[in-house]
């Protein structure tokens, strides 16, 4: 088999574990290191027996060396996404400390950017290649101790406090939950898991913790609950000296780790011990090899990159196990009450790389005298300015200047979030947002000012440049509502370009004709469902399709604007393994689940062949197709759906085309 030949970012003492472990393992070795430090550099190396060439002082450099396969990156946990970002575009494996993202969000673009790239994404939890673990999950599976009921799994230590180290900054994201919580997380969902080989997800976080003078979580404590009815209690410190341990309480004994995290970390041998507990009686299983710790994940790792695999397999750290960990790992810190800097109002760090090179621009639409994107990114699902400005840096790179919102989202969060980030970006002038208030119960004439007042306040907004009512109201006259719009735009509050949400097309044109009788700027723009899949089933209460004969010529025959909501029904056009992620009462079978709509699916994919796309794609061209100004808005959760969203613009679609894929021929 090739030796693959690693280069190691930052010469910490992980990574002299690591290193050490290359030296132990048959199927890698060390060909470089990269640091900033002359001294440290020079101190690995000849440590290490770096070869003069491979002491590197600057990391793109290492990542673009010809001498070496793949990369570990070692440095402090707010580096690593970058670093790991930068190494995968260079078309290099990595394998990355935990944690390998400050969020999910960040462990997520890691993932998309390797899968794009073709290469190996691992985060190097180096306790899950022991043996131990194998043969913890060979009792486990075997049903000697029956069907695991409660895990407790911790790793707390006391460390001196140091405002200034990695562990007690604040600035290098310290504290005990992303320093050593991964690990008992981790153990939890491997455990719960167990029996069908997979990683289990907790449906339930419930935490607490205690956050220290310098701004990070000392220690924590938190409760799993997994759907099968396995609970977990998971703990974690740098503060306070819990000990190390793994405990699993199955229906007839009682499993246990009495060392799970680091046997034999520094030197080796690993040896260590297994602990089962029936009938009254302890079994001691010993567990023992001469190798250091770190030999088993270099070895893996190693083999990994040399056969060419992308992913590692279960039960080591797999891509979606990485992902899943630190979904958790931020529900754990939202319940403690800890956010790391990079989640701060005031400070959106930057993340590049995130997209791969050569993807085309979002064209835009002019609407009313207003410039939109073709496609506008929906902003009704992140949570904090770091989620965000992942998502909305990707979107802007590619030209994406239009987003939509609501004052509803996520009760007034989601609104400032994106406020904050177009603050920190300097874009706000450029940006068009379409803002939406009057929702349900508040669909009042009213309330329009004063949830806009609101909404332009957390968005750092002199003005709505696009205005939506998100719902209608029949009970009221409609020309109350054009009047209230009216005296808005008058005061500079709201742009020429307005409408609603979930209208008729009989309320529409009520309300465009009365604007226009009493001298007033008419509505011209309409945010309803309109996509390929006819909505069978409301996606929300009181929500309106407009894809039914009756709507379709009305937009046809007045040129009114559309502005398309869950324009890709729900993901109804993508493959069947990628359909089911929604809660099920929202999910694309639920809501647009029919016989006409599965003709359309077949349909949508029969041309998707022709043309070398996706049907997910052609059932985005279909909404950008239609004879009347049409554009789409669309909900991508993670910088690599906006990607598979983009071929969808190039798609050209014949009139007749349109007509034949929603069977209108």
């Amino acid at each position: 088999m090739t030796t693959t030949r690693w280069g190691i970012i930052g010469p910490g003492s992980i990574a002299a574990n690591f290193a050490t472990g290359l030296g132990e393992a048959e199927s890698g070795t060390l060909a470089a290191i990269a640091s900033r430090s002359a001294e440290r550099r020079a101190a690995f190396g000849e440590r290490f027996g770096v070869p003069q060439e491979g002491r590197l002082d600057d990391y793109a450099a290492l990542a673009a060396s010809d001498a070496v396969d793949a990369i570990h990156i070692a440095t402090p946990h707010p580096f690593h996404a970058e670093q790991a970002l930068m190494a995968i575009r260079a078309g290099k494996p990595v394998s990355v400390e935990k944690p390998a993202g400050l969020n999910e969000a960040e462990v997520t673009a890691l993932v998309e950017a390797a899968r794009q790239e073709g290469v190996l994404f691992a985060e190097a939890y180096m306790y899950l290649h022991h043996p131990q673990i194998a043969k913890m999950l060979e009792i486990l599976r075997s049903g000697r101790l029956g069907k695991v009921r409660h895990v407790r799994a911790v790793f707390g230590f006391a460390a001196p406090v140091n405002p200034e180290g990695r562990l007690y900054a604040r600035d290098l994201a310290g504290g005990g939950i992303l320093d050593v919580g991964g690990y008992p997380v981790s153990a939890a969902r491997l455990i719960a898991g167990a029996a069908e080989g997979a990683w289990a997800d907790p449906v339930e976080v419930k935490g607490v913790g205690r956050i220290g003078t310098t701004g990070v979580d000392e220690s924590a404590r938190a409760v799993l609950r997994f759907a099968d009815g396995v609970t977990a209690d998971v703990a974690c410190a740098v503060a306070e000296d819990m000990g190390q341990r793994i405990d699993v309480m199955c229906e007839g004994g009682t499993l246990t780790l009495p060392n799970p995290w680091i046997p034999g970390r520094a030197e080796g041998p690993s040896d260590t011990v297994i602990l089962v507990e029936q009938d009254g009686t302890v079994e001691e299983i010993p567990v023992q090899d001469p190798r250091m710790l770190f030999t088993f994940e270099a070895e893996a790792l190693s083999r990994a990159v040399a056969e060419g695999r992308t992913s590692m397999d279960w039960p080591a750290m797999t891509p979606e196990g990485s992902i899943g960990n630190a979904r958790v790992l931020d529900a754990w810190r939202a319940q403690v009450g800890y956010r790391t800097f990079a989640e701060e109002p005031g400070l959106v760090r930057t993340l590049p790389g995130v997209l791969p090179a050569g993807l085309p621009r979002v064209p835009t639409t002019d609407v009313g005298g207003v410039t939109l994107n073709k496609l506008v990114l929906g902003c009704d699902n992140r949570e904090t300015p770091a989620e965000g400005a992942i998502m909305w840096d990707a979107w802007w790179e590619l030209g994406g200047t239009s987003f939509d919102t609501g004052f509803v989202y996520g009760a007034g969060r989601h609104e400032a979030v994106l406020g904050q980030w177009l603050r920190s970006r300097g874009v706000a002038q450029e940006a068009t947002v379409i803002v939406k208030g009057a929702h349900s119960p508040y669909c009042v004439p009213d309330a329009i000012g004063v949830q806009l007042a609101m909404s332009l306040d957390r968005l750092g907004l002199e003005r709505a440049p696009i205005y939506i009512m998100h719902r209608d109201n029949p009970d009221v006259p409609v020309g109350e509502f054009v009047e209230a719009i009216a005296a808005l735009q008058g005061q500079g509050r709201i742009g020429r370009v307005w409408g609603g949400s979930n209208w008729t097309p009989a309320r529409f044109a009520e309300a465009m004709d009365y604007a226009q009788a009493h001298g007033h700027t008419p509505p011209s723009i309409l945010n309803n469902n309109l996509s390929l899949a006819v909505m069978e089933k409301p996606v929300w209460p009181g929500c309106v399709t407009s894809n039914t004969p009756e709507m379709l010529s009305f937009l046809r025959g007045r040129g009114i604007a559309h502005v398309s909501w869950s324009s890709q029904a729900r993901g109804y056009f993508l493959p069947a393994e990628l359909r089911d992620r929604l809660p099920e009462d929202t999910r694309p079978e639920t809501c647009f689940g029919s016989t006409a709509n599965a003709e359309r699916r077949r349909r949508a994919e029969e041309l998707a062949q022709r043309k070398g796309v996706s049907a997910h794609n052609i059932a985005t061209a279909w909404v950008l197709g239609q004879s009347f100004p049409s554009v789409a808005l669309i909900g991508p959760r993670s910088p690599g759906e906006i990607v598979s969203t983009l071929p969808g613009l190039s798609v050209e679609l014949t009139p007749d085309e349109v007509l034949w894929l929603n069977l209108e021929d």
